[in-house]
């Protein structure tokens, strides 16, 4: 489906349903009808009494107790049982209209806890699309707001209202004909959201009863600020508002104090938590030398290559650079970053999401939020820049209430201050010792590959050079010190006996003597123009 269809035609039956990529458990449905009759009693005892937004016509109508059916039935038909502990404490008072602000680490369930209460109450209020946009969820990231898109394609299978979505990197004049049309829920990120509010002509939002900030946090981080304080200016003021985010930040807190009503009910999940991270998730560290760094991760990778595995890098070349030589060498990945073009990146995604086993290689750009069904193992091949962010990349597996996974970060022998954070932020982890013998010996090769190979040697190069501009821009440089890396090893790691010639300023965290260009690794130029076979030898 493309980014910016709208599902209009909601009755008809889909052939297959697809696989469960709702961020959690869903609620069973006793404990979404407990919370259903609790918001009932809530509005009974305010003698508030919701008129429909449309007035009644020939056309029939579905009763209140039909429409929670039809939540049920799509609820049922995804599979899940249990409600998590978010989702017990935030859809009643959801239900009955209360503004909340939801504090809960990634993988709690939170997308349900949101969606859930938003489709109510559109489907009680009868919206059609001629009454335009009565929910908007806001979302930091494409691929996030994709996969909120999806779990609500699936919601409302058997209802009548409409959805949509609206990203940076798509059609923007087929997201403006749908928003012309009426779409009853719409999914948006904050920047094409904003130029659709100032913009689009016919787009109607002045029915909107609420507004849902997801993941409020990272959405300030990557600087949608100022985005946010004009979309909560423009957008009508009398509306429910849900704010929901992993962490609780001074700029967090000013975006609740601008979108939230007076007296918002704080919804937090985790203060009594032992640990940051959730229960069924085995965490390790091993240290290494540079230069054994990337054997380490292809004898991981080797071994486990009908496991759903996860790599996190620093950079976008690295990862360009990671993938390229992993699928030369005849060892499928897959690579995501944010500098990937829309359509690449939704692609990949979902042939990610979609599969039985495989690796992605990525950026932090796939951290935070999404949910990738039955990942067995995150690893943290480059440092993350704090514990927080960490804990969003390991939530990537170990998913809801039950779930279980494993990750693995790989450290430096200097950067074992970094474990000592992690402790102070509740994150247990226990070392992972791996033998010598266990490691492949494909240095020489790899050394010779890279060496003859034109196309492969350039993406090393930018490789090597965007690994050390991270490490040296990394913001605990305490604990990640740029100036006790080892450059040959660091080399070695990318394929270079001795470090390469490269043009690179990396500020004052570099000092003088690690600025000094490395010789060429070989002895001869990289061959040029077409990329040459592959050679005889692997490994």
């Amino acid at each position: 489906m493309s980014p910016t269809a709208v599902d209009s035609s909601n009755k008809r039956k889909r052939s297959h349903k697809s696989k469960k990529v709702a961020e959690v458990a869903v609620p069973a449905h006793n404990g979404v009808e407990k919370a259903r009759k609790k918001a009932r009693k809530e509005r009974e005892a305010e003698a508030v009494v919701e008129e429909p937004i449309v007035e009644n016509d020939t056309e029939e109508e579905d009763s209140d107790e039909e429409a929670e059916e039809k939540s049920a039935e799509a609820i049922d038909g995804m599979g899940f049982k249990t409600m998590t502990e978010i989702q017990q404490k935030a859809i009643p008072p959801l239900l009955a209209g209360r503004d909340v602000l939801g504090a809960a680490k990634t993988g709690s369930g939170k997308t349900l806890a949101f969606l859930i209460p938003a489709i109510e109450m559109l489907s009680q209020l009868r919206f059609k699309p001629r009454n335009g946009t009565g929910v908007i969820v806001v979302s930091p990231t494409r691929e996030l707001a994709l996969q909120i898109f999806g779990v609500a394609r699936e919601l409302m299978e058997h209802h009548s209202q409409t959805f949509g979505i609206c990203i940076g990197g798509a059609n923007r004049s087929a997201e403006a004909d749908k928003l012309r049309k009426g779409v009853n829920l719409l999914i948006a990120t904050p920047g094409r959201l904003l130029d659709h509010l100032h913009n689009t002509q016919g787009f109607v939002f002045k029915n909107l009863r609420s507004l849902v900030i997801d993941e409020a946090d990272r959405i300030l981080e990557v600087g949608f600020e100022d985005e946010m304080r004009s979309i909560i200016k423009i957008l009508p003021t009398e509306r429910q508002t849900m704010l929901f985010s992993a962490t609780q930040t001074t700029k967090v807190e000013d975006l609740a104090r601008i979108s939230l009503k007076a007296g918002p009910l704080y919804i937090n999940v985790d203060h009594r938590a032992e640990h940051s991270t959730v229960q069924g998730l085995e965490q390790g560290y091993v240290l290494c030398d540079s230069d054994t760094r990337f054997r380490l991760l292809f004898s991981f990778l080797k071994k486990h290559q009908k496991k759903k595995v996860i790599v996190f890098l620093s950079s976008c070349a690295s990862v360009d650079f990671y993938s390229e030589l992993l699928n030369y060498i005849d060892l499928p990945v897959l690579g995501l970053h944010g500098k990937l073009k829309q359509q690449a990146r939704t692609n990949r995604f979902f042939e990610f999401v979609n599969a039985q086993s495989g690796t992605l290689i990525c950026t932090d750009v796939a951290a935070r939020g999404l949910d990738i069904p039955e990942v067995d193992w995150v690893i943290q091949f480059d440092p993350p820049d704090d514990p927080r962010d960490y804990i969003h990349r390991v939530g990537r597996t170990a998913r809801g209430a039950n779930g279980k996974g494993r990750s693995l970060m790989f450290l430096l022998p200097s950067e074992v201050g970094f474990l000592k954070l992690l402790k102070e932020s509740r994150v247990p982890l226990v070392e992972f010792e791996l033998p010598a013998n266990k490691i492949l010996n494909i240095q020489s090769q790899l050394e010779a590959l890279i060496s003859k190979n034109y196309y492969l040697n350039k993406s090393a190069k930018d490789g090597y050079r965007s690994y050390l501009q991270s490490y040296a821009s990394h913001s605990l440089r305490s604990v990640f010190d740029v100036n006790k890396l080892d450059l040959v090893k660091v080399a070695k790691s990318f394929g270079f006996s001795t470090p390469p010639r490269i043009d690179i300023t990396l500020g004052a965290g570099l000092s003088r003597d690690k600025k000094v260009e490395g010789r060429r690794a070989y002895g001869s130029q990289p061959q040029q123009g077409r990329r040459p076979m592959k050679p005889g030898k692997r490994f």
